[in-house]
């Protein structure tokens, strides 16, 4: 398997991945809360920020599933480096707030390391030109 589709694949994924729990936070985010490490949510009114949460994240999904069908695998792998950001900060978050050790390194951590792993993997790839064979003429070609 090539670099370049085990970078696509890890993309699919990892975009699938996002969405989905993007509409849990959306649908029922006090469920979907209860797996991200945190001790204690808010509830009632201030709960509605969990859909926010979901919110962000269902477009992160999406972001990268535009960049990948518009062919812009080198923006995508930069875009993932910086994503990468999202789960280290909701692992410092986490940790900062009492929250389970276990959840923030092995939830968050381990999803920073593979959406950074993704974005090197894509910005390593190989980047060939591809020449149309309409605008070479057989008397550049001899």
């Amino acid at each position: 398997m090539t670099i370049s589709r085990i970078a696509t694949a890890l993309s699919v994924i990892g975009a699938a991945f996002i969405i989905y729990v993007g509409f849990g936070f959306l649908t029922d985010p006090e469920a979907a809360a209860s797996g991200f490490g945190m001790p204690a949510w808010p509830h009632g009114d201030a709960a509605d920020f969990l859909n926010v949460k979901g919110d962000r994240d269902v477009v992160m999904g999406l972001l990268i599933l535009a960049l990948l069908a518009f062919r812009q695998r080198f923006a995508l792998g930069i875009t993932m480096l910086v994503m990468a950001l999202a789960p280290v900060s909701d692992m410092l978050i986490v940790l900062a707030h009492n929250g389970s050790t276990a959840a923030a390194f092995g939830i968050h951590g381990l999803t920073a390391a593979l959406v950074a792993l993704t974005g090197v993997l894509l910005l390593r790839e190989p980047r060939t030109a591809t020449i149309a064979a309409s605008t070479v003429s057989p008397a550049t070609v001899r």
